[in-house]
C-alpha cells in the first residue's frame, strides 16, 4: 500500500466496514442500482478511453468503465480497503476483463500518473477524504486537459429514507451523535455550494449537478430485509452502549420500520443523490 493520510478512514474500510462490504457485495450492488445505472450514464464511457475509480469498493463501476472501454481502453480501481480489492480483482478475473486493475491506497496523495486519464469517476467513494480539496487537487493532476470527472455522491440526509428510518428506529429518544460540518462521511458532499467549491479549488471547471432519485431496495421481503440492516455496522455502534432490554427494544423498532417499508416488490426506502460532471480545463 502506499502512503496513507485518511488514517481513520483507512481503518475503517481496511477493517470490519471493508470486510462486511465484500460479504454482502451483490446486496449493496442491487440495494443502489439505479445511481449506478444514472452514473453511468453521466459517464459515458467510449471505446478506448482511459478511466481512473476513485474509491471503487468491489469494483462495479470500474468492471463496467471496463466493458465501455474495451480491449483498446483501460482502467485503475483505488481504493482504502484490500477486502473489497480482493473481492473486486477476484470478481474481474471471473469475468474475463484483462483491461482493469486495482491498487490499494489513499487517492488524498496517492501517485496517479499525470494527465493519464481521459475520465475519473466514483460511485459514493469520495466523501471520506480528510482534505478533500488537496484530495481532488491530486485527482485532477491525473486527468489530462479537456478530461471529465463523473461522481454520486449521496444528497441531504432528510431527503435518504433509508438512513433516516433506521436512524430513528434505534434513537430511542436519545440525540444521535452528528459529525460536524465537513467531516469526512456518506454525506459531506450533499451541499452543492460546499461540493463546488471544493472542486473549482481543486481546479474542475463546469460543475453541475443531476438530481438522482430512487427506490433504495434492501431485501426481497422484511426478514430477509432486517437481517442485513441489523448488522449494518452504524447501526450496531448506535446500539452498542445500550444494555439489553433497551437493545431489544432498538431491534423491534428496527424490524417495526422495516416491516413498514414492506411491499410486494420488496423493503423500499427512498434515496437520492447527486449525480455530478466536471471538466478539467
Amino acid at each position: 500500500m502506499t502512503e496513507i493520510v485518511n488514517v481513520e478512514q483507512a481503518e475503517a474500510w481496511d477493517g470490519p466496514d471493508g470486510e462486511f462490504w465484500a460479504a454482502h457485495q451483490a446486496r449493496f450492488d442491487a440495494t443502489i442500482s439505479p445511481h449506478h445505472a444514472q452514473l453511468m450514464a453521466a459517464a459515458a464511457i467510449a471505446p478506448g478511453e482511459r478511466v481512473l475509480d476513485i474509491g471503487c469498493g468491489n469494483g462495479l463501476t470500474s468492471r463496467d468503465a471496463a466493458r465501455a472501454a474495451g480491449d483498446q481502453g483501460e482502467v485503475l480501481g483505488v481504493d482504502l480497503s484490500g477486502p473489497m480489492l480482493a473481492l473486486a480483482a477476484q470478481l474481474a478475473k471471473d469475468e474475463g476483463l484483462g483491461n482493469v486493475r486495482f491498487e490499494q491506497g489513499d487517492a488524498q496523495v496517492y501517485p496517479f500518473p499525470e494527465e493519464a486519464f481521459d475520465v475519473v469517476m466514483s460511485r459514493f467513494g469520495v466523501m471520506f477524504f480528510a482534505d478533500p480539496v488537496a484530495a481532488f487537487v491530486n485527482v485532477a493532476s491525473a486527468v489530462r486537459p479537456g478530461g471529465r470527472l463523473v461522481m454520486a455522491v449521496w444528497g441531504a440526509v432528510p431527503d435518504n429514507e433509508w438512513i433516516t428510518a433506521l436512524l430513528d428506529a434505534v434513537a430511542l429518544g436519545r440525540d444521535l451523535p452528528k459529525p460536524p460540518p465537513g467531516a469526512p462521511g456518506p454525506f459531506s458532499m450533499a451541499d452543492q455550494n460546499h461540493t463546488r467549491g471544493v472542486l473549482t479549488g481543486a481546479g474542475f471547471t463546469d460543475v453541475a449537478f443531476t438530481r438522482s432519485e430512487h427506490a433504495a431496495h434492501f431485501g426481497s421481503d422484511a426478514d430477509d430485509a432486517f437481517g442485513f440492516v441489523s448488522q449494518l455496522n452504524v447501526l450496531q455502534a448506535l446500539m452498542a452502549d445500550l444494555d439489553e432490554p433497551a437493545k431489544a427494544k432498538g431491534l423491534d423498532n428496527l424490524r417495526a420500520t422495516v416491516a413498514a417499508h414492506e411491499t410486494p416488490d420488496g423493503v423500499i426506502f427512498r434515496s437520492a443523490s447527486w449525480v455530478m460532471t466536471a471538466r478539467k480545463p
